[in-house]
């Protein structure tokens, strides 16, 4: 079973998240800010992470660098984000406009951990 990390300041947005991912036969592991998020990262074999891009006390971004920067550079990382025209695409293998519904987010999960995707143009699944 694939393990995902979800990284969201919002707990209800991580809670259902969380609670898709699940149904969708993953395991999914939440924290609430980004410094949480990188120590469960570090403590722990996640095969992707799922970040928010506004936090408090780490953005997206940080999280991104950080992973990129680790002993496991690959995993994928989507970035979700209500504002996606605002990104810079350079750290993240995808990116979840809000609202998105938890079957493109399955989708996209599924995609990325079987490598499906295109990431010269950031784009996966068909969308």
């Amino acid at each position: 079973m694939h393990q995902v990390l979800v990284i969201d300041d919002e707990d209800s947005v991580a809670d259902v998240l969380q609670l898709g991912l699940t149904r969708f036969g993953y395991e999914a592991k939440t924290a609430s800010r980004g410094q949480e998020g990188l120590r469960l990262f570090g403590d722990e074999a996640f095969d992707l992470v799922i970040t928010d891009i506004l936090m408090p006390d780490m953005d997206g971004y940080e999280v991104a660098r950080h992973i990129r920067g680790s002993d496991r550079p690959r995993t994928p990382i989507i970035a979700i984000s209500g504002t996606p025209w605002l990104l810079k695409n350079d750290v993240f293998d995808h990116v979840l406009p809000k609202p998105f519904t938890l079957k493109t987010l399955a989708r996209v999960v599924k995609n990325l951990l079987n490598k499906t995707w295109t990431p010269q143009t950031n784009t996966c699944c068909g969308e």
